[in-house]
């Protein structure tokens, strides 16, 4: 098992029992499980059991603040009915509600993608919300998933709900492409911050490279 992944301000780390108090901080929120299809936590000890039970799996880690440590959320790969074959995994996540609107899942995203990838060797992510969810679904269309399919009647056992999903796919050559599209990105901003194109330059520049490469949405 990796010991851990890097961002700029992310290390993704395997979850430890220790980890129980932060875990259960976040995870007793409901308005973080729920729309995921879990219930809130209801304890510490509930928390440390789902350490020991689900999130001690394999290619699944806390995501954690460079600056203490502490773990915030979750992230991880995982086999299911959408993805089954030995090249293709789903990723799954989830924050706690005090970090929402800071890109930090959609940064921890992009290097498990990376990892996914280059490490592991996979074809095929895929990732998918629960109608209602946009703040899952608006991650995914940053990270440049492609739409794939709706799913009606799912069984969420854990909530005993009914649901709508959807389902989003990212391959290897696609992941790749859009890799491709950040770098360039990348490269208009640092011109823009030096003075050597205008706004009205980079917003033209920008617009028509997304245009040209399919990228609506992402960032």
């Amino acid at each position: 098992m990796i010991e851990h992944l890097e961002t700029d301000r992310l290390i993704l780390r395997p979850w430890r029992e220790e980890d129980a108090d932060d875990l259960y901080i976040y995870a007793s929120d409901p308005d973080v499980g729920p729309p995921a299809g879990w219930p809130p936590h209801t304890s510490v000890e509930h928390s440390r059991e789902i350490i020991r039970t689900v999130l001690s799996a394999p290619d699944t880690f806390a995501v954690c603040l460079k600056e203490n440590g502490k773990p915030i959320g979750s992230i991880g790969f995982h086999r299911n009915d959408l993805a089954e074959e030995d090249d293709e995994y789903e990723l799954g996540y989830w924050i706690g509600k005090p970090f929402w609107g800071q890109g930090l899942i959609p940064e921890a995203s992009r290097e498990m993608l990376r990892y996914a990838f280059e490490d592991l060797k996979m074809n095929r992510i895929w990732c998918g919300y629960y109608d209602g969810n946009e703040k899952s679904r608006r991650v995914q269309e940053k990270l440049g998933f492609v739409y794939q399919r709706k799913t009606e009647g799912i069984e969420v056992s854990l909530l005993g709900e009914i649901r709508t999903g959807h389902s989003n796919l990212m391959t290897k050559e696609r992941w790749q492409k859009v890799s491709l599209f950040r770098q360039q990105k990348k490269l208009l901003d640092t011109f823009l911050d030096n003075g050597a194109i205008s706004q009205a330059q980079y917003n033209k520049s920008f617009g028509d490279l997304r245009d040209l490469m399919g990228m609506h949405g992402v960032e």
